[in-house]
């Protein structure tokens, strides 16, 4: 049984920052890549980056977020700057698990005031 568990969510100004985190926990050998998407009310689910074992990244928005992973504490985090207010969404992590599947975490909700 694999779990996947994002935090780090919260209410921020624009212009703020905020870090999510997701672990991963159970018994499987290794992860494989590791994905944020955001879902805002109303649209639909977007990738918003990803980030492979061996580092090579995809970000919707460089400029402002950066993926990171730590493959000792099966983790992959988010970095956020410069939030905007569409920005606003729920923050869900995906976890490819190797000869296994993918899986979800229950999302952790961003929301950005302006």
């Amino acid at each position: 049984q694999v779990q996947v568990v994002e935090s780090g969510g919260g209410l921020v100004q624009a212009g703020g920052s905020l870090r999510l985190s997701c672990v991963a926990s159970g018994l499987f050998l290794s992860v494989d890549t590791m994905r944020w998407y955001r879902q805002a009310p109303g649209k639909r689910r977007e990738l918003v980056a990803e980030i492979t074992r061996r580092g090579n990244t995809n970000t919707l928005d460089s400029d402002r977020f950066t993926i990171s992973r730590d493959d000792a504490k099966k983790a992959v985090y988010l970095q956020m700057n410069s939030l905007k207010p569409e920005d606003t969404a729920v923050y869900y992590c995906n976890v490819a698990i190797r000869y296994d599947g993918s899986y979800w975490g229950q999302g952790t909700r961003v929301t950005v005031s302006s």
